[in-house]
């Protein structure tokens, strides 16, 4: 049996208070009225009015007694019973109409609350920050003092969140310009004239170092990017997206088929075009070394915009599928083999981020030969 919910707690709390009330009134009424037509009122009158005997014809005041005693039972039973059936129908009515009533003011006394909850819930959904407020105004009760704590705790974690993306920003930022100078450096060295083999050597190894670090920047930043709230939209298509990225890919890549339907949405054309790219490098990555594919499809389906990638590769075990959207964790070596160089662990990480970004949201499903389906509704 599913719990009452709260509102239907106070209907029924508030209907038994009103039953309690009705029924203990009811039970004073009846004694009352039982007691008033119990007759001691009226016999005392007729035993002080025929306490002389007879007078000019007139019953003896025994018979007088009894004919009083029939009548005044009759009336009482009729009373009593009109009072059982009339007053029971009028106490269902009423009842019913307290049950009405209850649900009414339990409402308006959870209204408050229902303005927490559904303020919460439009936080709690993707692509939404936090912002938002309640506001509640009202006396200084349990209720509004509950709504201000609430906006108290949003207050600080919306100001914590944008201090870690911030942190995340100007760290990357600021890390470029190194990196940046490293490169020009080793460059410089292993290109000026007399530079030994070794050198040249030691150099290209320190270049393929700075670019991986590098990456890793870009990485990091389009993380913080995309996990902020997308202020401004555009209407965008999905499969022109694609189309595009598809283009891109080096003649090396393996062989790619395209079932591109129109998937129209609203959306940050960049990010939608990063989110497409590192779905499409991870299937070139994590593909088969010869007689490879790819199955790019966009469609949309129920009003929401789609994007499926298959790849074959390497067999992933459904518990691993969820880790492999986490920051920074990978295929093991002993399962990627030889099919890819190691990754930095952001790519479908990054993608996870924008779909939520957009209201969406990226699932990945392990193929039984090996490889994934990957697929972001929008």
């Amino acid at each position: 049996m599913k719990k009452l919910t709260i509102r239907a707690r106070l209907t029924l709390l508030y209907t038994a208070l009103f039953t309690v009330a009705g029924v203990v009134l009811f039970g004073v009424t009846y004694v009352l009225l039982d007691r008033q037509l119990g007759g001691q009122p009226i016999m005392a009158a007729v035993r002080i009015e025929g306490g002389g005997g007879l007078i000019g014809g007139h019953p003896p005041p025994d018979l007088l007694e009894n004919q009083t005693k029939q009548v005044i039972g009759q009336v009482r039973e009729y009373a009593l019973n009109t009072l059982l059936t009339q007053g029971g129908i009028a106490f269902l009515v009423i009842l019913t109409g307290a049950a009405a009533i209850s649900w009414l003011i339990a409402g308006r006394a959870l209204q408050p609350l229902q303005r927490i909850t559904d303020t919460a819930g439009r936080i709690a959904e993707s692509g939404r920050g936090l912002h938002e407020r309640i506001a509640l105004e009202g006396p200084q009760d349990e209720v509004k003092r509950l709504a201000d704590t609430f906006d108290k705790m949003l207050a600080r974690l919306d100001h914590s969140f944008d201090g870690q993306k911030r942190f995340v920003a100007n760290a990357s930022h600021e890390l470029r310009t190194p990196l940046a100078l490293n490169r020009a450096l080793v460059e410089l060295t292993i290109t000026r004239e007399g530079a030994s083999a070794d050198a040249q050597q030691l150099g290209d190894a320190l270049l393929r170092v700075n670019e991986r670090h590098e990456r890793l920047i870009d990485g990091l930043l389009m993380l913080a990017d995309s996990e902020t709230e997308i202020t401004e939209r555009s209407p965008v298509d999905l499969a022109e997206v694609a189309d595009h990225v598809l283009d891109g890919l080096p003649s090396s890549a393996p062989r790619v088929t395209r079932l591109l339907d129109s998937a129209q949405m609203l959306g940050d054309p960049i990010l939608l075009e990063r989110l497409v790219q590192n779905l499409v490098e991870n299937a070139v990555k994590y593909n088969l070394p010869r007689d490879g594919w790819i199955n790019v499809a966009t469609s949309t389906v129920d009003g929401r915009a789609r994007l499926t990638v298959i790849n074959p590769g390497p067999v992933v075990p459904g518990y691993e599928v969820e880790t492999i959207f986490q920051p920074f964790r990978r295929l093991g070596r002993e399962r990627a083999g030889s099919l890819a160089t190691r990754g930095l662990g952001l790519g479908l990480s990054i993608v996870r981020a924008i779909a939520n970004a957009h209201g969406g949201k990226a699932t990945a499903v392990p193929r039984p030969s090996g490889g994934l389906i990957v697929t972001v509704s929008l």
